[in-house]
């Protein structure tokens, strides 16, 4: 954003930051009280908007859980989806809806955490209720909250504000003027920073001083590009020369991964966070793939948002695509994160 457009977004961003400040206030007094839910809350987050490598977090903390025996349940807004309302993503055993009416990353983790509960709701509060109803004879063991970090209305009994290394916000604006969704001061409320997609190290090592000023406990993490996964298209190989192909907030991450995965990314379409994928811009992207012997790829949370969007599939199946998945890598604080995420659920 331009310097004369937040100038002229600035009102707006006084006028939010005013209801924000006064909103967390009349928490911190005990004006407005946060719900208790039945089982322990684990609240991923981020103080930006978009991309800041929440939804790996998430994936990572029910994984974990999962591997030590436990029931965690994912809880989220279900972002851009279609439904309003509380609903059933996944109940451990078979999965509703699609990315469509869940949400792209809601759809996703139900699918790479298949015996995990998942429900969608806008209202956390209401949310959490809807688990303890619905499961009431078989509660699961913790509750791993997506994007939880504003939605003070649920009390969290660990608190974890994941903030992208590339993006430092310390200059930054409140929306809309620029990226922030509440001052950085407020991180005073985490219990746990995550630096993450670390991959220049110098500039992760200057926000890391900055963050660590904070007083609060710091782990480090990267991302890991796992193996491309072929979904539509005439079989093919591996991917070597590409086409890339994402509606993300951090594209230029994606590109990152690709790279680093020793591809070589010939053109690239963006759309934006969530947006729709046009019709036309998909068709001249598999001309050009055609007419170049590329092979297109995506990343996995569009590969789901596609598998949503049958029209949209049939057209790029006339050549190779593949989505890329990635993992969280920890870089620095494993034992910390995995203590911290223990202490949760440890009577």
């Amino acid at each position: 954003m331009g310097n004369f457009q937040s100038f002229l977004l600035a009102p707006a961003a006084l006028l939010y930051g005013t209801g924000i400040s006064f909103r967390n206030r009349l928490f911190d007094l005990g004006i407005f009280q946060s719900h208790k839910a039945t089982v322990p809350v684990v609240s991923i987050g981020n103080i930006t908007m978009g991309g800041t490598g929440k939804t790996p977090l998430v994936d990572f903390a029910v994984k974990y859980y999962s591997r030590k025996g436990l029931k965690p349940a994912i809880l989220s807004r279900g972002y851009k989806r279609s439904t309003t309302g509380v609903n059933m993503v996944a109940d451990g055993r078979q999965i509703f809806l699609g990315s469509r009416e869940a949400g792209d990353e809601c759809a996703m983790l139900a699918h790479k955490n298949p015996e995990t509960v998942v429900v969608v709701a806008e209202k956390r509060k209401e949310g959490a209720v809807f688990v303890a109803e619905h499961f009431a004879g078989n509660l699961p063991d913790v509750l791993v909250l997506d994007d939880g970090f504003q939605h003070r209305q649920l009390y969290r009994d660990l608190d974890i504000v994941v903030i992208n290394s590339s993006a430092p916000f310390f200059d930054d604006r409140l929306i809309p003027a620029g990226r922030l969704r509440e001052p950085h001061k407020n991180l005073d409320r985490a219990d746990l920073l995550v630096l993450s997609k670390i991959t220049n190290i110098e500039q992760a090592l200057r926000f890391e001083k900055k963050l660590r000023a904070t007083g609060k406990p710091l782990v480090k993490t990267g991302v890991r590009p796992g193996k491309p996964v072929q979904f539509a298209g005439p079989d093919a190989p591996q991917p070597e020369k590409v086409t890339a192909l994402a509606g993300i907030g951090q594209p230029e991450s994606f590109l990152e991964s690709l790279q680093q995965s020793g591809m070589e990314v010939a053109s690239k379409t963006f759309f934006g966070d969530h947006a729709e994928f046009l019709a036309n811009k998909i068709k001249s992207l598999v001309e050009e793939a055609l007419n170049n012997d590329l092979s297109i790829i995506t990343t996995e949370k569009d590969y789901y948002r596609l598998l949503s969007n049958r029209p949209i599939l049939e057209t790029l199946s006339q050549v190779p695509c593949f989505y890329l998945p990635v993992e969280i890598e920890i870089i620095e604080g494993r034992e910390l994160l995995e203590k911290m995420l223990d202490n949760v659920i440890i009577p």
